[in-house]
């Protein structure tokens, strides 16, 4: 058994000290047997045929003062986008209620703002209270936070926060000059801290390295605890932004940093979020194969689009895979 082999033997105790060479060299790995370790490993936690769902709706769009180089809802790129103002609490619980119907266990509420005002999230604690009120996970992602709106959500009885960090380190001022990765950090402390559940993930197909998108991982697998939930986003390049018109990204790549990702994090959820809509079935199937065993459900994630909602039920019985259990093993 080589020395990679050993690293990923599913009763090794779940790892916070992943070197990058390491993971380069899980990269690396051909792909027949980069996917085997990888469903290996998801096997010793999770059914393999069971996909957590959540459904994502936009309660306040446009108008953020950031400069996401990805991001419609920046104020400073011209993407047709129209703003729109905090939703009223009834129109989010009418919205949740909609996607519990449709089989979401998890309702993630998302604003465009670089740190909410304390008035905005008394009522985003409404919103969350409301949510849970009707048997559903809540989760949120609503920018930078100070300590006391964290608690106030934990209080109000917030499930998950959700703050990626987009991509490495090293790459993110390519991408975002209006915030730093330690102002990121920052945030998941706090979150952590308070005993809210972190959701943290990435977005790969914009423009960044093979280098760079082992290093996200390592940051999120080196994290003191791992995030209950990882989204791997693939880059949805919106007209108007500045990262509109790069290169595709090769699919395998994608898939590859959904094995790996389950490699490093084998308890947490990995998450297929962006970029499903541009996604083959059989790409999603390969997905699931690597380990992905969450997605969001829905026609739209915040402002771009997704598969609609009777498309994944249909891949979801042609896979013979089912949606279930929703909470951190």
């Amino acid at each position: 058994m080589s020395a990679t082999q050993e690293q990923i033997s599913i009763n090794a105790p779940i790892r916070h000290d992943w070197p990058l060479p390491e993971i380069e060299a899980l990269f690396a790995l051909p792909f027949n047997d980069l996917l085997f370790k990888a469903q290996t490993v998801h096997r010793a936690y999770f059914d393999p045929n069971e996909i957590q769902i959540s459904s994502l709706l936009s309660i306040k769009t446009g108008s953020c003062s950031e400069d996401c180089g990805y991001c419609p809802q920046s104020a400073r790129y011209d993407s047709d986008l129209n703003p729109e103002a905090l939703l009223p609490v009834d129109a989010v619980l009418e919205a949740a209620q909609a996607a519990k119907e449709q089989g979401a266990s998890r309702f993630c509420m998302g604003a465009a703002w670089r740190s909410p005002k304390d008035r905005d999230i008394e009522r985003v604690v409404q919103m969350v209270q409301g949510v849970k009120a009707l048997g559903m996970e809540t989760c949120v992602t609503l920018g930078m936070l100070t300590d006391s709106q964290t608690q106030a959500l934990k209080a109000g009885g917030l499930d998950y926060y959700n703050h990626n960090l987009d991509t490495s380190e090293e790459y993110y001022s390519e991408v975002i000059t209006t915030r730093t990765y330690r102002d990121r950090l920052d945030t998941l402390s706090r979150v952590r801290d308070a005993g809210i559940n972190v959701c943290c993930g990435g977005i790969v197909g914009m423009g960044e390295s093979a280098a760079d998108r082992a290093k996200l991982l390592q940051e999120l697998a080196n994290l003191p605890k791992h995030p209950e939930s990882v989204p791997i986003n693939m880059l949805v390049q919106v007209e108007g932004t500045p990262l509109f018109g790069l290169e595709a990204l090769d699919p395998l790549v994608f898939v590859k940093t959904i094995a790996v990702a389950r490699i490093l994090m084998p308890k947490s959820r990995v998450r297929l979020s962006a970029g499903r809509k541009d996604m083959s079935d059989e790409m999603q199937a390969l997905c699931f194969l690597a380990g992905a065993n969450s997605i969001f459900y829905g026609d739209k994630l915040l402002t771009t689009e997704n598969p609609m909602t009777n498309h994944d039920q249909w891949l979801f019985q042609r896979l013979g895979v089912h949606s279930g259990g929703s909470s951190y093993a």
